[in-house]
C-alpha cells in the first residue's frame, strides 16, 4: 500500500493544495499536516484517496480475475467460497474487532484496509467491483406508510422502504457502483418475517428499483457438512443471464459428525497454529475443559426434563459420530446445549472445540483461530457454510465472466450510477 506522503506527492502534480483539500473535504491545514507527517489520516481515508484520485492502473490491470467486495464480512466465509472460483477481494467491511482480528489473520491485506462501520462509508469510496458479497444482518423494519411517501414528501424508492436497516447500505452501494452481480445471504426466516413484507421490499428494491435479475433459494448446509443449517441465498445479475439454480450440484447424502470430530486413533493432524489448545496429541484426547461440568450437565438434564413434562421440545442436542447436528448458533459459547458430543453413557458429554466448529462450517484446517474460545464460538456460529458459498460461486462466476467479456467487447455498455 502506498503511504500518504507518496500519494499526496503524486497528486500535487495534478492538483493545487486548495483543490486537493476541497476534493477530499478537509482543510488545507489538515492536508499539510498529512503531507509533512505531523498527523496521519485514518487508514480508510488513504484507501478512499487512492480509489477516487489515483487510478494509476486500470482495474483489470491491477486485479486479475473476478473483483469481489466483502460486506458484513465476518470471518470471510463467503469470500473463501468465491476465492475458490477465482475471485479477488478489493474491499472489506466488518465492524466487530474480534472478527477483524480473525479475518486479518487469514487474509493478510496488502491491497486494502478493513473498513469498519459500512454506514459511514461513502459509496463512491468503494472500489469498482464485479460481484458484491454480503451476509447482511436483516433487522426488523416496517413498510407502513410507504404508499403515502409522495404525499408526505418522503424519499422515493428503496431509500424510503429500507431506511434504518443495514440492507439499505447494501442497496445504496449496488446503486452507486452497479456491480455485474451480487450475492446476499441471510437466515431462512427472512422469507416469512413480518408476514413476508420484509422479503417483498427487498425483492422490490433489488428487482424494481435497481433493475437486477434476481434469483433466490434456500440451501441446507447439510449437503456439505454434518449440520442442518438452512439459509436463503439471493443472487442478482445486472443483465439477463442463463443462471439457474438447477446447475447446483448438491450431494444427496452429506457427511456425518465423524468427519469433523477430533480423531483419537492417532490420525488427528498436528496444526502448528493450534498446538495442543484443543486436542492433547500426547494423550490422543480432546482437552478436558470441553467436557461439561457436573453442575452444568445436571442443569441441562433437569431443564430438558422440565420441558418434556410440559410437552415442549426444548432441551439439549446429544450427538454421536453418526449424527447430523443441529444448527450451530452464536450462543454456543454459553452452554453448548444444541450440539453436545456423547462420550459414553457413564461420561458427561462435551462441547465441540472451536476447531471442530470451524470444520462444521466447512473451513479448512489451514484457517487460523487467533481469538478466545468464546469469540471463536460466536464467529463460527454467525458464519456461513463455506462449501455452500463455493458451490454457488461455481455456478455464478461463468455468467459474471460472460458479462465482463461482453462489456469489454462493447456488447454491454459500462453502467451508470443508479438515479
Amino acid at each position: 500500500m502506498h503511504d500518504i506522503q507518496s500519494i499526496l506527492g503524486t497528486l500535487r502534480g495534478r492538483y493545487s493544495l486548495s483543490e486537493l483539500a476541497e476534493i477530499l473535504g478537509i482543510t488545507t491545514r489538515t492536508l499539510r499536516r498529512w503531507q509533512v507527517g505531523e498527523t496521519k489520516p485514518p487508514a480508510y481515508a488513504v484507501d478512499a484517496i487512492r480509489q477516487r484520485l489515483l487510478p494509476l492502473r486500470s482495474p483489470r490491470e491491477e486485479f486479475s480475475g473476478i473483483r469481489i467486495i466483502d460486506l458484513f464480512a465476518g470471518i470471510g466465509g463467503i469470500r473463501l467460497g468465491f476465492e475458490a472460483a477465482g475471485g479477488r477481494c478489493v474491499f472489506t467491511s466488518e465492524w466487530n474487532p474480534y472478527a477483524q482480528r480473525t479475518y486479518l489473520e487469514n487474509f493478510p491485506v496488502a491491497a486494502h484496509h478493513i473498513t469498519g462501520d459500512i454506514t459511514k462509508v461513502d459509496a463512491e469510496d468503494v472500489p469498482d467491483h464485479d460481484v458484491l458479497l454480503a451476509g447482511f444482518p436483516c433487522q426488523p423494519f416496517s413498510i407502513a406508510g410507504v404508499s403515502k411517501k409522495n404525499a408526505l414528501g418522503r424519499p422515493h424508492g428503496f431509500e424510503c422502504t429500507t431506511q434504518g436497516t443495514l440492507f439499505f447500505d447494501v442497496a445504496r452501494i449496488i446503486a452507486a457502483k452497479r456491480p455485474k452481480a451480487f450475492l446476499l445471504e441471510n437466515v431462512k426466516n427472512l422469507l416469512s418475517h413480518d408476514r413476508g413484507n420484509t422479503f417483498r421490499v427487498i425483492l422490490q428494491t433489488l428487482r424494481d428499483e435497481l433493475g437486477y435479475d434476481v434469483h433466490h433459494r434456500i440451501i441446507d448446509g447439510q449437503h456439505f457438512t454434518p449440520q442442518h443449517r438452512e439459509r436463503i441465498i439471493i443472487v442478482g445479475f445486472r443483465e439477463k443471464t442463463g443462471f439457474s439454480w438447477d446447475d447446483l450440484q448438491l450431494p444427496s447424502e452429506g457427511p456425518r459428525l465423524s468427519s469433523i470430530l477430533h480423531r483419537t486413533d492417532g490420525t488427528e493432524p498436528v496444526l502448528p497454529w493450534d498446538g495442543d489448545r484443543y486436542f492433547d496429541h500426547d494423550r490422543q484426547t480432546v482437552q478436558p475443559k470441553y467436557t461439561l461440568t457436573p453442575k452444568l450437565w445436571a442443569y441441562l438434564q433437569a431443564y430438558a426434563e422440565k420441558h418434556r413434562a410440559a410437552g415442549n421440545g426444548f432441551g439439549f442436542g446429544l450427538v454421536t459420530p453418526d449424527s447430523v447436528a443441529r444448527t450451530l448458533s452464536a450462543r454456543y459459547y454459553k452452554d453448548g446445549s444444541e450440539i453436545l458430543v456423547s462420550q459414553g453413557s457413564r461420561k458427561r458429554p462435551r462441547r465441540l472445540t472451536p476447531r471442530e466448529c470451524a470444520r462444521l462450517m466447512g473451513f479448512p484446517d489451514t484457517f487460523r483461530i487467533p481469538v478466545s474460545d468464546t469469540q471463536a464460538y460466536r464467529q463460527f456460529g454467525n458464519s456461513v457454510v463455506m462449501p455452500v458459498m463455493r458451490e454457488v460461486a461455481r455456478i455464478m462466476v461463468p455468467h459474471v465472466e460472460t458479462l465482463i467479456e461482453q462489456e469489454q467487447a462493447g456488447v454491454v455498455q459500462p453502467p451508470l450510477a443508479f438515479a
